[in-house]
């Protein structure tokens, strides 16, 4: 449970129809699994004390005494475990009969959530044996336990983790249009439990797992959904047991069909809430819902990981996904510069074709943009400007994919400038400082927009957004720009966006495409190496971009601590980099985030196309002179 994971299960044990003592065995032996495998909270299916298929049976006192019996038995049998079990029983009381959750915790009943939604078409009469729980509003004795509160009104909250918050709903609920689940998430609940019993039929699993899906991302909640399986009569149906936990509409796990046992996930609660603050629409309705809030004394302990974190969190895993996800943001990228270009009547862009990753991809937008409005390539003008640390292999490269893409391209060496304007200041040649770098940055930047006035055309930015969250950029230098391209896409998916248009393309284009993504990212600034081979490698400067791209997304996208983000680092990259080396680059990360604010504070415009931007208009706003000091210090406190 720390750093705000919570071990869940969803279950399905093998059961037989009526038969309580022995369902009963069967659960207990899967909450003791569930428990050894760190599981804090596990769902079980609706009904799975008697078997959901009882029909008639369920009006049978008998049936019902037998089922109070075996709950006692699993509170008795689980009394010492710190497990939160959601088990589906018969209930009867007053002169209702409800189909019900008992939520149990170490021999005690936290509450009973009655079903509020009871079908009554086809396969599903359950109207003819039970009451809708819509009003159940009441204190019952049960299974042993005094006043015990039976109501849909009602979530639990572990009293020394209160992210750790779930909600039960059951079956039909999820599938009506006003769900229990809206006011539970809406009132507080983090995670919704849902005991089911949901028949199988051609394709209908795939509607189940998107309806799970929709409703985890809809409340922004965690869904846990537990489907009955063998065991339940099959005079007319038969059931899978498909069980689904899903978070925030990402499937996380899930059960094959047709099996019995457990299903685990590890869901982050603290994700969750952090979402939920940031959506100001997500609002909090605890007062006006008349919900009550049950607390549960549970340690919070050492979660064990199952759970996987890619390594590179902006690029999806699957490859299909990744084709499709590279197509439409290059789309996204031409549609906001073609937009730029017509609303201000200018049919010209220029460009500083360096050979590097960055601007290629702004090259590769530009033509895309160009082809949409139907403007002559010829009317991006690309432009290499050697000095001191720039390459054959690059300046070739530069020249090479203007000329397969059929743009216009110009060589203006900018060494003589340099020179002059280091006599100017007084700056000696021989000191390759920070001076003698952005010198040359600086002057490639007013090369562009004096040509800007020559050709009426646009500057295109070629910075990304990991630049950016660095600050690796040239104050009013390459950080300058008329429209920037790449301002919300991360080097690490730069280099897939430009190995997508490689696979799509052919001859001298994707021979050098490829040469690109070939190359070390360097912003050739200082002298090449005596081979004539670039010296100056970003991330032995700065560090992986990798790693500081999966610091971005954490930091900004779900606003994890530092030492969380550590912690999830540690996960992922185990084997690849050491500890003491994560630690070095987030602490940098860290320091420079906050010092470079000033930078992004006057970004020029550029599209957004994902979930992590820091523009200062919509996405990210920092004050430039926050201190870092709570940061550090977080990070500092863990090994």
């Amino acid at each position: 449970m720390n750093y705000g994971f919570i071990k869940a299960a969803a279950a399905t044990p093998r059961i037989r129809v009526a038969d309580c003592d022995k369902n009963a065995n069967m659960i207990i032996s899967q909450i003791k699994e569930a428990h050894s495998n760190g599981a804090a909270l596990v769902t079980f299916p609706e009904l799975c004390v008697t078997g959901y298929t009882c029909s008639d049976l369920f009006l049978q006192r008998a049936l019902l005494k037998s089922a109070e019996k075996a709950v006692l038995k699993i509170m008795t049998e689980t009394k010492l475990l710190d497990i939160v079990s959601v088990i589906g029983v018969p209930i009867d009381s007053k002169q209702s009969l409800y189909n019900c959750a008992v939520v149990i915790y170490r021999g005690d009943i936290l509450g009973i959530v009655p079903k509020v939604n009871i079908p009554n078409y086809s396969e599903f009469y359950e109207a003819r044996h039970f009451t809708s729980g819509e009003y159940a509003d009441e204190y019952i004795n049960y299974a042993g336990i005094n006043d015990v509160y039976l109501s849909k009104n009602q979530f639990f909250q572990c009293a020394d983790m209160s992210e750790f918050s779930f909600g039960v709903e059951i079956c039909e609920d999820l599938w009506v249009a006003n769900s229990p689940s809206i006011n539970l998430t809406s009132a507080g609940a983090a995670i919704i439990c849902n005991p089911s019993a949901s028949d199988d039929v051609i394709s209908k699993e795939m509607y189940r797992r998107d309806l799970v899906k929709i409703q985890s991302g809809k409340l922004c909640c965690a869904y846990i959904y537990s489907g009955s399986g063998f065991g339940e009569s099959t005079t007319d149906m038969v059931f899978s047991g498909q069980n689904i936990i899903s978070e925030n509409a990402s499937v996380l796990a899930e059960s094959e069909r047709f099996t019995q046992g457990l299903t685990y996930a590890d869901i982050d609660v603290q994700k969750l809430m952090g979402e939920r603050r940031r959506i100001n629409t997500y609002n909090d309705y605890s007062g006006i819902l008349n919900i009550k809030k049950v607390y549960f004394d549970m340690p919070v302990k050492h979660t064990k990981l199952c759970r996987k974190f890619e390594q590179t969190p902006f690029v999806p895993s699957n490859k299909d996904d990744l084709s499709k996800r590279c197509g439409e943001i290059i789309k996204i990228q031409a549609t906001g510069l073609a937009t730029r270009l017509e609303h201000t009547g200018i049919k010209n862009a220029v460009l500083g074709l360096s050979g590097g990753l960055d601007s290629t991809l702004a090259l590769i937008v530009s033509v895309h943009a160009f082809d949409m409005l139907g403007i002559n390539r010829k009317n991006i003008h690309t432009v290499t400007m050697p000095c001191f640390g720039t390459t054959k292999r690059t300046k070739s490269n530069a020249e090479k994919l203007a000329g397969a893409y059929g743009v216009s391209f110009e060589e203006i060496d900018i060494t003589l400038a340099v020179r002059q304007h280091f006599a100017d200041i007084k700056h000696e040649e021989a000191i390759t400082d920070i001076i003698y770098e952005n010198t040359q940055a600086r002057e490639r930047t007013q090369v562009l927009m004096d040509l800007s006035n020559k050709y009426n055309g646009l500057v295109i930015g070629t910075g990304d957004l990991s630049e950016l969250a660095l600050g690796w950029a040239t104050y009013n230098g390459d950080h300058m720009s008329m429209y920037s391209v790449n301002v919300s896409v991360p080097k690490t998916l730069v280099r897939y966006l430009t190995a997508y248009e490689a696979q799509k393309s052919e001859g001298m284009l994707k021979e050098v495409l490829l040469d690109v993504l070939d190359t070390p990212v360097s912003p050739e600034l200082l002298p090449p190496d005596k081979e004539g081979k670039i010296a100056q490698k970003t991330e032995d400067v700065v560090g992986p971009y990798e790693l500081h791209d999966f610091f971005l997304y954490y930091f900004v996208r779900f606003g994890f601590t530092p030492s969380k983000i550590y912690y999830l680092a540690k996960t992922s990259f185990k084997g690849k980099y050491d500890n003491a080396v994560i630690k070095k680059w987030l602490t940098v990360f860290i320091k420079r985030f906050f010092a470079q604010q000033f930078k992004r504070s006057c970004l020029p415009d550029g599209p957004k196309v994902g979930s992590v931007t820091l523009s200062p208009r919509s996405d990210w706003r920092m004050p430039s002179d926050a201190s870092v000091k709570m940061w550090l210090d977080d990070l500092e406190k863990v090994n």
